[in-house]
């Protein structure tokens, strides 16, 4: 009698699902504990798109492999002739979707922040340290982390697009449209249909 072949699961395909996404701690993310603080008025530190904005770059920045190692990288070692073994993190063989979330990272940080903020987003979101040590290691002045942090994430929050949650005066501050005044587009080449 014909034993029956069992199916085999792909234990790896439920796998690079959950590896997909970064993990969300709320405990050790410096964005969430502002997003929970109020201010003297009642309002919380950061608005929910200014952490959103902050979670993505973070996000961007875990899945373009930018985090530092703080462990020996023995995949460089080479038994036998020198030759390079076929590695993830050699430059060469890196994903596309590696080298597109450093794009993102790269473009996010150049455009949206420039060189002034983006050291305060790197520190903050992307390595998680406190708002406290990020002056200490930036060189600022005591207590000006908290706004060059909310003056970057609303750079960054405008960089992608998010909703500006109500609190800019005309809604949202996405420019639709390039043209002079008086501008009107030609449809169907000019002709009437």
């Amino acid at each position: 009698m014909p034993q029956k072949r069992r199916r085999r699961s792909n234990p790896g395909a439920a796998d690079e699902r959950t590896r997909a996404e970064p993990g969300l701690n709320l405990a050790e993310s410096p964005l969430a504990w502002l997003a929970r603080r109020k201010d003297r008025d009642g309002r919380a530190l950061i608005s929910d798109a200014e952490f959103r904005a902050g979670e993505r770059l973070r996000a961007d920045f875990w899945f373009a492999q930018m985090t530092p190692r703080v462990t020996a990288n023995w995949s460089l070692l080479q038994s036998g002739g020198g030759r390079r073994q076929g590695s993830p993190d050699h430059g060469a063989e890196l994903g596309e979707h590696v080298v597109a979330a450093q794009q993102r990272v790269r473009r996010a940080l150049e455009s949206a922040a420039g060189q002034e903020l983006s050291g305060i987003l790197i520190d903050v979101c992307c390595h998680l340290k406190g708002i406290e040590v990020a002056e200490r290691d930036g060189g600022l002045p005591k207590r000006s982390g908290k706004i060059l942090l909310r003056a970057a994430l609303s750079l960054l929050v405008r960089h992608y697009g998010m909703e500006n949650d109500g609190s800019a005066a005309g809604g949202s501050s996405r420019i639709r449209h390039w043209g002079d005044d008086g501008y009107r587009p030609i449809i169907n080449g000019g002709q009437d249909t």
